[in-house]
């Protein structure tokens, strides 16, 4: 069951009502649906089926991924229906393609904003958008967020970013941190792979890290896109473009969806994707489990020695002095502490 809201994020325009959410600025005819399928006109207002979520459970922040951020702290995930793109290797596209997929059938109770934000509170945790995409749940997320910001109750979303500008600037400030996907570096393969443009989701995180918004990258390695050497290359310059130390995640493809026939990617392949990385000129970049420990190990950039070392499943211990390095006190960019808001 999916319980259809009021919504916001939309106006009037010569023959209906124009969503203007994310960059497909759907125009809606009474009756219409948007291309993302949870935001539908009806009458004179359009609603949003964004404000129930399918899951509501616990996880640490390096499992959205982010490892610079806060270590260790545990985040109440939440997953709205629906999603800006149709990946044909989405692992989660029982709940991102609901209304697109007919084999998409799921339950999203609406969100008890108020319950969330105590238990998070009670935890001494942190509230996350993450599955799906977060982006289409807005309207929940400036509520989490204006209840859970006064009293410092940090709020991440794991995202496409396709989002207009006038969208990023009303959101902005109630989110700490993004992960972003970023799963090609042209136009015409990121339309073949997701169906929309890449530029929006770009200058969403030039947006989103010139707001001050913690950001953090990621990539899977998608064959036939993503998972090639001049692709990685330039997704990996884009990323240098916003500061040499924007954490960049490669994640490994695993077949599944609609792409079950290819293989999964290799280790090899996976360092030679960190080598292009660091060869950018970027300081930090991260492989989750293919590389073992050392893939996730956070090294100073002035000395080389390891200063937070991550598990699989988000344990971590970090050795760093007041955000810096204990050998030779370069500062490690990050929000390691409750306290900090930016960067080192």
């Amino acid at each position: 069951m999916v319980a259809w809201v009021p919504a916001d994020f939309y106006r009037a325009v010569d023959g209906g009502l124009q969503c203007t959410l994310c960059p497909f600025r759907c125009r809606l005819r009474d009756g219409d649906t948007g291309a993302c399928k949870v935001r539908r006109r009806e009458g004179d207002r359009v609603l949003t089926a964004t404000w129930g979520t399918t899951v509501e459970h616990w996880s640490s922040v390096e499992r959205k991924p982010f490892y610079h951020f806060r270590p260790g702290l545990p985040l109440l995930t939440l997953a709205p229906p629906g999603c800006s793109f149709r990946c044909d290797y989405c692992v989660n596209h029982r709940v991102s393609q609901y209304g697109r997929d007919p084999d998409s059938r799921v339950s999203a109770p609406d969100a008890d904003v108020e319950k969330l934000v105590a238990a998070a509170a009670e935890r001494g945790g942190g509230l996350a958008l993450s599955y799906s995409e977060p982006s289409l749940a807005a309207e929940l997320t400036l509520e989490l967020g204006a209840r859970a910001r006064p009293l410092g109750i940090p709020l991440v979303w794991k995202s496409n970013g396709f989002l207009t500008p006038e969208a990023v600037e009303r959101v902005a400030p109630v989110l700490d941190a993004v992960n972003i996907d970023v799963k090609a570096a042209d136009e015409d393969a990121h339309r073949r792979l997701t169906g929309a443009p890449l530029a929006p989701v770009l200058e969403t995180l030039r947006l989103l890290t010139a707001a001050g918004v913690w950001v953090e990258v990621s990539t899977p390695l998608i064959p036939g896109t993503s998972a090639e050497d001049r692709q990685l290359g330039r997704i990996a310059e884009f990323v240098a473009s916003l500061g040499p130390d924007t954490p960049w995640h490669l994640l490994r493809f695993t077949p599944t969806y609609r792409m079950r026939d290819q293989r999964p990617t290799s280790p090899e392949r996976l360092a030679d994707a960190a080598r292009i990385g660091r060869a950018a000129g970027l300081r930090y970049v991260y492989v989750e489990r293919a590389l073992g420990a050392e893939g996730r190990a956070t090294r100073c950039p002035g000395c080389g020695v390891e200063v937070v070392a991550r598990g699989v499943w988000g344990q971590t211990e970090s050795l760093l002095r007041d955000g810096s390095c204990p050998g030779c006190g370069e500062p490690i960019a990050g929000i390691w502490t409750v306290d900090e808001r930016t960067g080192a």
